[in-house]
């Protein structure tokens, strides 16, 4: 009777070890915890803050390229009048690009606003100060006549925005 009873007390610890070897442990796996709405909105408002800077970056450059010509064709009109008379046309195209400079600040001004009002941008601040006032002087320059320099400005100003998007990356 006590080898039967051995027996199965080895049948039960056996059959134990081998049931235990077979199942497979399950583990609960944990999600990846998703981005706090807080950071999502945060990298959401950056997004949409370098887009900005990106599209005055697009927009400067693409005047910047065509101003040299107009200033060319500006110029050679003003030194071809005969009497020192300027043409009605002529004039008209100034103001239009003296428009152009003033629009140019304008956005720049506006953009300063936006990042210096919104949190999440306010970091980014301290490199765009001054995008605004350099587009001021590139608009007197342009006011007085003084086309390249105003250009030259504007140059200065691609290159602080351009400055911008590198540390916002």
């Amino acid at each position: 009777m006590k080898r039967i009873i051995a027996g199965i007390c080895i049948v039960i610890a056996v059959s134990t070890a081998v049931m235990a070897q077979s199942r497979t442990r399950q583990t609960s796996k944990k999600q990846a915890a998703p981005k706090t709405t807080a950071a999502a909105a945060a990298a959401a408002i950056r997004s949409e803050g370098a887009t900005r800077v990106a599209n005055q970056i697009k927009n400067l450059s693409k005047f910047l390229y065509l101003v040299g010509g107009v200033v060319k064709g500006i110029e050679a009109i003003d030194a071809a009048s005969k009497d020192g008379q300027t043409s009605p046309t002529n004039e008209k195209n100034k103001a239009q690009l003296r428009a152009s400079f003033t629009d140019f600040r304008v956005g720049l001004d506006s953009l300063e606003v936006y990042f210096r009002s919104t949190p999440e941008l306010q970091p980014y601040y301290t490199k765009l100060a001054g995008s605004a006032s350099g587009a001021a002087a590139a608009e007197q320059q342009a006011a007085a006549g003084h086309f390249n320099e105003a250009g030259n400005s504007l140059l200065g100003v691609v290159g602080r925005l351009t400055d911008v998007l590198v540390v916002m990356h």
